[in-house]
């Protein structure tokens, strides 16, 4: 054991005087911090790798969505016959609208395409179908499949056929267009009870869902989709009892679809559409003033034709 040397006057106090208790250890002590443990190498890769991914999966997510990505003529040509992804044939489908009205002799090798994609089994496809072939007039086959297309089971495929006929000199789809103005009546598919639906007012895309229905042949609740983009002016609301073939929904039509129905009646509008024409001159707030000017427009432009 080593001993502390003292000098001796030290030690002669240290004899003389009392000697001091030692005192306990304060408990109430701050305990000493332990140094903080630092990130391993394999965390910090992860935690990077976590927030790039986050950022990384919207972008990802946008760039195989947005149409507007530039196609070459090899993806062009390989998204107009991928029948397992619809979105691809509509992707080339509005690149080729594009270079459409532009005219160039090469894009014409994929009309028999824009053809054959007039009865694809996706309503999606044939209505970027409708509104593509109206960009040239000159298109092979172009005008009687449109013609045909006026007969669609879709009313925005039947109304873009129209529009584009607009383009060929032709007002055979003049009902049509005037049937863009108008609001959707939807119709309950079977007898049922709304389980749930959307609020009147709401803003509700192609396809949207407006309602739920619980019918007694079945576990799973029948959807009710709008068939046109728009405003929901009523739904029945849950705990409604409907019958087959009754009102269930009323959709007015988006401000898009006005626009161009009162844009193709301002060259083949008769005065039989006036009434159609009419609430869309009216000064409401959910009539834009470049829907209103047009179908002022539009309505001088019939007068003028009588």
């Amino acid at each position: 054991m080593a001993f502390a040397i003292v000098p001796i006057r030290d030690f002669m106090s240290l004899q003389s005087e009392p000697s001091t208790p030692t005192r306990a250890p304060d408990s109430s002590a701050a305990p000493t911090p332990k140094p903080k443990r630092s990130m391993s190498r394999t965390q910090k890769i992860l935690f990077f790798a976590t927030g790039w991914l986050i950022v990384l999966m919207p972008f990802l997510f946008w760039w195989n969505t947005w149409f507007g990505r530039h196609l070459s003529d090899q993806q062009l040509n390989e998204y107009l016959h991928d029948d397992k992804k619809p979105r691809h044939i509509q992707h080339a489908l509005v690149q080729l609208g594009e270079r459409m009205a532009h005219p160039d002799t090469a894009e014409k090798r994929w009309y028999p395409d824009l053809i054959r994609l007039a009865t694809d089994p996706v309503e999606e496809v044939r209505n970027t179908d409708a509104w593509v072939m109206g960009q040239d007039t000159s298109g092979t086959g172009f005008h009687e499949t449109l013609l045909k297309m006026l007969a669609d089971s879709s009313p925005m495929v039947r109304g873009n056929a129209a529009l584009s006929l607009v383009r060929f000199g032709d007002a055979t789809g003049r009902p049509q267009i005037v049937a863009l103005l108008q609001p959707a009546r939807i119709s309950a598919p079977v007898d049922g009870h709304v389980v749930d639906a959307d609020r009147p007012g709401t803003a509700i895309h192609h396809g949207g869902l407006l309602a739920k229905l619980a019918t007694s042949g079945s576990s799973a609740p029948t959807e009710i989709r709008s068939p046109i983009p728009g405003r929901i002016r009523s739904v029945s609301q849950p705990g409604a009892n409907v019958v087959t073939g009754t009102e269930v929904a009323v959709v007015d039509p988006g401000t898009e679809q006005v626009w161009e129905a009162l844009r193709a009646l301002y060259v083949v509008g008769q005065m039989d559409d006036l009434d159609a024409i009419r609430p869309y001159e009216r000064d409401l707030p959910d009539v834009s003033n470049d829907v209103r000017q047009q179908a002022l427009e539009t309505e001088k432009a019939i007068r003028a034709r009588k």
